[in-house]
């Protein structure tokens, strides 16, 4: 009697998916530079998942160390999967008796996560208040997580946020994710999110960049429409100026760059909107929560922690949302430069 097949073979929009044959009824539900997500069924526990299948991990030591990052970030938080506002971590695929020189083939590059119904950028029409405020605040517990481990995200965006039908929120995509004490780089966030200080003096940022992504999503879900659209990171600055006004002296001379300060210094005089104008639609502690979220200056903005106490969340907190994580250690993403050989010894 022939033996079954241990795996099977498909090819979906151009992309070959190898996986058990247990894994059955793919279908893509997204696609990016880094990676293409599957919505799957486990066929013996009738379980929906999703398989996160990363493209050309061992290409370039950039893929590699971004694929291995981001596994041993989610391996960091397996341990809370039901954390609020940060996806869940299920496996990842292993296959026995593949050797290390096996390993840039497509068989180690597959995420098993729990299936969510949709992200934050196909969800259409407008949000009511207590939906944007139950996203928001999942948004922040899960931020706080992270950054009580020492990591900070980088890459909020709609498209990274899975949502479900029940408005159940989950952080996706760490494989920009740094810890903080790391060297920061400006290739960062689609430039609609990301914070003036990426844009203005990169190589010095803290964990605030990500509360600033959280402010243009917020606005975002607000209005029905994106806050800063700008077409490249100049004009992006000057849309951000435009709604948070010129800053003063004493923020041009925290930048290191004499470019950036000679581009601030010669702005035209654009005065702060008022946020009650900006956002009709939004209550009073809403529009305070998004004028402190959306500071130019990143060191005046609040730690996820502090904009959980705001008292637009007076309603929803609760202790059990936000625990306490273990501090994440990045000795080992920046011991080796052998990104292919570390990523087989987490398989």
């Amino acid at each position: 009697m022939e033996a079954r097949p241990l795996f099977s073979r498909e090819e979906i929009n151009n992309t070959v998916w190898e996986v058990p044959v247990k894994f059955i009824r793919l279908k893509q539900i997204g696609s990016g530079a880094y990676g293409s997500v599957c919505s799957v069924t486990n066929e013996k526990t009738k379980e929906k998942v999703a398989i996160k299948k990363l493209h050309r991990p061992f290409q370039s030591e950039i893929f590699a160390k971004r694929a291995y990052r981001e596994l041993r970030l989610l391996k960091h938080m397996k341990m809370r999967a039901n954390l609020c506002g940060v996806v869940g971590f299920i496996t990842y695929l292993t296959f026995p008796n593949i050797s290390f020189a096996c390993v840039s083939s497509i068989y180690c590059s597959y995420l098993v996560m729990p299936y969510m119904f949709t992200d934050l950028s196909k969800v259409r029409g407008n949000l009511s208040e207590d939906k944007v405020q139950f996203l928001v605040y999942q948004m922040l517990c899960g931020l706080r997580y992270i950054h009580k481990a020492g990591i900070i995200h980088r890459d909020l965006k709609p498209g990274n946020l899975a949502v479900n039908q029940d408005c159940e929120l989950k952080i996706l995509d760490f494989g920009l994710a740094r810890s903080t004490d790391a060297e920061m780089t400006g290739y960062v966030v689609t430039r609609w999110y990301r914070a003036p200080e990426v844009i203005l003096n990169w190589m010095h940022y803290t964990q605030t960049v990500d509360i600033w992504s959280v402010g243009c999503i917020m606005a975002e879900m607000i209005n029905g429409k994106t806050l800063f659209k700008g077409k490249d990171y100049m004009d992006q600055l000057t849309q951000i100026m435009k709604v948070t006004g010129v800053p003063g002296k004493e923020f041009i001379q925290k930048l290191d760059s004499p470019e950036a300060k000679s581009y601030m210094k010669n702005l035209p005089h654009y005065p702060r909107k008022d946020f009650s104008t900006l956002f009709p639609k939004a209550s009073a502690q809403a529009i305070d929560l998004l004028e402190k979220m959306l500071v130019l200056d990143g060191d005046e903005r609040p730690t996820a922690e502090l904009a959980l106490e705001h008292p637009y969340f007076d309603t929803l907190r609760d202790p059990e949302d936000c625990p306490d994580p273990k501090p994440y250690d990045d000795s080992r993403d920046n011991k080796y430069l052998k990104y292919k050989s570390k990523l087989y010894m987490l398989f």
